[in-house]
Protein backbone atom coordinates (compact mmCIF):
# COMPACT_ATOMS: atom_id res chain seq x y z
CA UNK A 1 0.00 0.00 0.00
CA UNK A 2 1.21 3.41 -0.54
CA UNK A 3 -0.23 6.86 0.65
CA UNK A 4 0.74 8.63 -2.76
CA UNK A 5 -1.60 10.42 -4.59
CA UNK A 6 -2.76 9.57 -7.91
CA UNK A 7 -3.69 11.23 -10.88
CA UNK A 8 -4.99 10.29 -14.85
CA UNK A 9 -3.18 12.09 -17.35
CA UNK A 10 -5.28 12.14 -20.70
CA UNK A 11 -2.31 10.67 -23.06
CA UNK A 12 -2.90 11.58 -26.66
CA UNK A 13 0.87 10.80 -27.52
CA UNK A 14 1.53 14.43 -28.46
CA UNK A 15 3.24 17.67 -26.77
CA UNK A 16 0.96 18.64 -25.02
CA UNK A 17 -0.40 15.62 -23.07
CA UNK A 18 3.27 13.78 -22.59
CA UNK A 19 4.15 17.59 -20.89
CA UNK A 20 1.26 17.42 -18.68
CA UNK A 21 2.00 13.47 -17.71
CA UNK A 22 5.74 14.93 -16.61
CA UNK A 23 4.18 17.78 -14.85
CA UNK A 24 1.83 15.20 -12.88
CA UNK A 25 4.66 13.42 -12.42
CA UNK A 26 6.65 16.33 -11.00
CA UNK A 27 3.95 17.22 -8.72
CA UNK A 28 4.17 14.03 -6.87
CA UNK A 29 1.37 11.87 -8.42
CA UNK A 30 1.60 8.40 -8.86
CA UNK A 31 0.53 8.48 -12.71
CA UNK A 32 -2.30 6.67 -14.44
CA UNK A 33 -2.41 7.37 -18.64
CA UNK A 34 -5.51 7.29 -20.45
CA UNK A 35 -5.61 7.12 -24.47
CA UNK A 36 -7.95 6.47 -26.64
CA UNK A 37 -8.62 4.81 -29.83
CA UNK A 38 -11.26 6.92 -31.15
CA UNK A 39 -11.03 5.68 -34.88
CA UNK A 40 -8.67 8.54 -35.96
CA UNK A 41 -7.08 8.25 -39.40
CA UNK A 42 -3.60 6.74 -38.22
CA UNK A 43 -2.12 4.86 -34.69
CA UNK A 44 1.16 6.57 -35.33
CA UNK A 45 -0.17 8.86 -31.89
CA UNK A 46 -1.31 6.06 -30.00
CA UNK A 47 2.20 4.33 -30.68
CA UNK A 48 3.52 7.28 -29.72
CA UNK A 49 1.19 7.36 -26.20
CA UNK A 50 2.84 3.82 -25.45
CA UNK A 51 6.63 4.77 -25.66
CA UNK A 52 5.83 8.12 -23.80
CA UNK A 53 4.38 6.11 -21.01
CA UNK A 54 7.01 3.37 -21.04
CA UNK A 55 9.68 6.26 -20.78
CA UNK A 56 8.34 8.67 -18.21
CA UNK A 57 8.08 5.16 -16.58
CA UNK A 58 3.64 5.29 -15.84
CA UNK A 59 2.44 2.45 -13.89
CA UNK A 60 -0.72 2.10 -15.85
CA UNK A 61 -1.16 3.13 -19.12
CA UNK A 62 -4.95 2.19 -20.46
CA UNK A 63 -6.15 2.43 -23.75
CA UNK A 64 -9.80 2.27 -24.65
CA UNK A 65 -11.91 2.18 -28.02
CA UNK A 66 -14.02 4.38 -28.22
CA UNK A 67 -15.45 5.07 -32.24
CA UNK A 68 -15.94 8.12 -33.18
CA UNK A 69 -15.67 7.62 -36.76
CA UNK A 70 -19.43 5.49 -37.21
CA UNK A 71 -20.89 9.20 -37.34
CA UNK A 72 -17.54 10.93 -38.72
CA UNK A 73 -18.31 14.70 -39.04
CA UNK A 74 -14.22 15.35 -38.54
CA UNK A 75 -11.49 15.38 -40.66
CA UNK A 76 -9.62 13.24 -38.61
CA UNK A 77 -12.38 10.68 -38.35
CA UNK A 78 -13.62 10.33 -41.75
CA UNK A 79 -10.87 9.71 -44.19
CA UNK A 80 -13.45 11.14 -47.31
CA UNK A 81 -13.03 14.81 -45.71
CA UNK A 82 -9.22 16.10 -46.43
CA UNK A 83 -6.83 17.39 -43.68
CA UNK A 84 -6.70 21.19 -44.36
CA UNK A 85 -2.95 22.21 -45.42
CA UNK A 86 -3.57 26.10 -45.23
CA UNK A 87 -2.71 27.06 -42.09
CA UNK A 88 -4.51 28.44 -38.66
CA UNK A 89 -7.36 30.37 -39.01
CA UNK A 90 -8.54 32.36 -35.62
CA UNK A 91 -11.66 32.89 -36.87
CA UNK A 92 -13.09 29.56 -38.56
CA UNK A 93 -12.83 26.24 -36.09
CA UNK A 94 -11.32 23.85 -38.57
CA UNK A 95 -12.99 20.68 -39.50
CA UNK A 96 -10.50 18.83 -38.17
CA UNK A 97 -12.06 19.39 -35.00
CA UNK A 98 -14.07 16.50 -33.70
CA UNK A 99 -17.34 16.65 -32.28
CA UNK A 100 -18.00 15.84 -28.72
CA UNK A 101 -14.23 14.21 -28.24
CA UNK A 102 -13.03 15.89 -24.57
CA UNK A 103 -16.67 15.61 -23.30
CA UNK A 104 -16.58 11.78 -24.08
CA UNK A 105 -12.76 11.53 -23.25
CA UNK A 106 -13.08 13.39 -20.00
CA UNK A 107 -16.46 11.76 -19.02
CA UNK A 108 -14.22 8.50 -19.34
CA UNK A 109 -11.32 9.69 -17.08
CA UNK A 110 -14.03 10.87 -14.36
CA UNK A 111 -15.21 7.54 -14.12
CA UNK A 112 -11.36 5.97 -13.89
CA UNK A 113 -10.69 8.10 -11.51
CA UNK A 114 -13.45 7.52 -9.08
CA UNK A 115 -12.84 3.45 -9.55
CA UNK A 116 -9.20 4.12 -8.79
CA UNK A 117 -9.19 7.08 -5.76
CA UNK A 118 -7.79 9.51 -7.92
CA UNK A 119 -7.27 12.98 -6.46
CA UNK A 120 -6.93 14.84 -10.21
CA UNK A 121 -7.56 14.41 -14.06
CA UNK A 122 -4.40 16.36 -15.72
CA UNK A 123 -5.35 17.30 -19.49
CA UNK A 124 -3.30 18.99 -21.85
CA UNK A 125 -5.91 21.11 -23.42
CA UNK A 126 -4.53 24.83 -24.53
CA UNK A 127 -6.40 28.19 -25.50
CA UNK A 128 -4.12 29.98 -26.69
CA UNK A 129 -1.89 27.91 -29.52
CA UNK A 130 -4.00 25.91 -31.01
CA UNK A 131 -6.54 25.34 -33.51
CA UNK A 132 -9.91 27.42 -31.68
CA UNK A 133 -11.98 24.10 -30.55
CA UNK A 134 -14.60 25.03 -28.31
CA UNK A 135 -13.65 22.50 -25.89
CA UNK A 136 -10.07 23.47 -25.22
CA UNK A 137 -10.72 26.81 -23.45
CA UNK A 138 -10.68 27.14 -19.68
CA UNK A 139 -14.62 28.31 -19.25
CA UNK A 140 -15.50 24.80 -21.04
CA UNK A 141 -13.20 23.50 -18.15
CA UNK A 142 -14.66 25.33 -15.32
CA UNK A 143 -18.02 24.04 -16.66
CA UNK A 144 -17.05 20.20 -16.36
CA UNK A 145 -15.64 21.03 -13.37
CA UNK A 146 -18.89 21.39 -12.08
CA UNK A 147 -20.44 18.34 -13.64
CA UNK A 148 -17.87 16.14 -12.25
CA UNK A 149 -19.32 17.47 -8.39
CA UNK A 150 -22.21 17.11 -8.87
CA UNK A 151 -22.40 13.60 -11.09
CA UNK A 152 -20.48 11.32 -8.79
CA UNK A 153 -20.58 8.99 -5.63
CA UNK A 154 -17.23 10.82 -4.96
CA UNK A 155 -18.15 14.56 -5.93
CA UNK A 156 -21.70 14.31 -3.48
CA UNK A 157 -18.75 13.04 -0.84
CA UNK A 158 -17.10 16.43 -1.88
CA UNK A 159 -14.44 14.36 -3.13
CA UNK A 160 -14.86 14.74 -7.25
CA UNK A 161 -11.15 14.82 -8.72
CA UNK A 162 -9.78 18.09 -9.90
CA UNK A 163 -9.54 18.96 -13.05
CA UNK A 164 -6.62 20.27 -13.78
CA UNK A 165 -4.88 22.00 -17.22
CA UNK A 166 -1.08 22.80 -16.49
CA UNK A 167 -0.92 24.44 -19.77
CA UNK A 168 -4.05 25.87 -21.18
CA UNK A 169 -2.97 29.31 -21.31
CA UNK A 170 0.81 28.74 -21.87
CA UNK A 171 1.96 29.62 -25.30
CA UNK A 172 3.28 26.45 -27.62
CA UNK A 173 7.21 27.67 -26.99
CA UNK A 174 6.07 28.05 -23.57
CA UNK A 175 5.20 24.33 -23.37
CA UNK A 176 8.08 22.91 -25.36
CA UNK A 177 10.59 24.84 -22.92
CA UNK A 178 8.46 23.74 -20.05
CA UNK A 179 9.04 20.06 -21.52
CA UNK A 180 12.81 20.46 -21.87
CA UNK A 181 12.90 21.22 -18.45
CA UNK A 182 11.45 17.79 -16.90
CA UNK A 183 13.29 15.81 -19.66
CA UNK A 184 10.15 15.02 -21.86
CA UNK A 185 11.54 12.71 -25.26
CA UNK A 186 9.68 15.29 -27.38
CA UNK A 187 11.15 13.28 -29.88
CA UNK A 188 9.14 10.80 -29.25
CA UNK A 189 6.16 12.34 -29.27
CA UNK A 190 3.43 12.82 -32.69
CA UNK A 191 0.96 15.95 -33.12
CA UNK A 192 0.56 15.44 -36.81
CA UNK A 193 -2.93 14.73 -37.88
CA UNK A 194 -1.86 12.22 -40.87
CA UNK A 195 -0.25 9.21 -40.26
CA UNK A 196 2.87 7.81 -41.53
CA UNK A 197 6.65 7.76 -40.80
CA UNK A 198 7.23 11.51 -40.88
CA UNK A 199 5.20 14.43 -39.62
CA UNK A 200 3.55 16.36 -43.13
CA UNK A 201 4.69 19.21 -42.14
CA UNK A 202 1.64 21.33 -43.20
CA UNK A 203 -1.59 20.56 -40.95
CA UNK A 204 -2.44 23.15 -38.35
CA UNK A 205 -0.88 21.12 -35.31
CA UNK A 206 2.49 20.51 -37.51
CA UNK A 207 2.61 24.26 -38.15
CA UNK A 208 1.93 24.98 -33.89
CA UNK A 209 4.22 22.79 -33.06
CA UNK A 210 7.05 23.36 -35.52
CA UNK A 211 6.92 26.99 -35.18
CA UNK A 212 7.33 26.21 -31.30
CA UNK A 213 10.32 23.92 -31.79
CA UNK A 214 12.46 26.28 -33.69
CA UNK A 215 11.62 29.14 -31.35
CA UNK A 216 12.90 27.24 -28.59
CA UNK A 217 16.10 26.15 -30.44
CA UNK A 218 14.75 22.55 -30.32
CA UNK A 219 14.21 22.09 -34.02
CA UNK A 220 16.55 24.27 -36.62
CA UNK A 221 14.49 23.76 -39.50
CA UNK A 222 10.95 22.04 -40.69
CA UNK A 223 9.81 21.26 -43.98
CA UNK A 224 7.56 18.52 -45.45
CA UNK A 225 10.11 16.82 -46.33
CA UNK A 226 12.60 17.23 -43.38
CA UNK A 227 13.78 18.10 -39.91
CA UNK A 228 16.97 19.20 -38.06
CA UNK A 229 16.67 18.42 -34.71
CA UNK A 230 19.27 20.61 -32.03
CA UNK A 231 18.38 19.10 -28.38
CA UNK A 232 19.30 21.81 -26.07
CA UNK A 233 20.74 20.51 -22.67
CA UNK A 234 18.29 20.44 -19.57
CA UNK A 235 19.23 22.81 -17.07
Amino acid sequence: MTDQKTAIVLLSGGLDSATTAAIALADGYRVIALSFRYGQRHDRELQAAATIARKLGLEEHFSIEVNLSLWGGSALTDNSISIPKEGVNPDIIPITYVPGRNTVFIAIALSLAEARGAEAIYLGINAVDYSGYPDCRPEYLAAFQELANLSSKAGLEGKAPRLVAPLVRDSKVDIVRRAIDLGVPIADTWSCYQGGSEPCGLCDSCRIRDKALIEAGYLEFATPTGRELHQPTVT
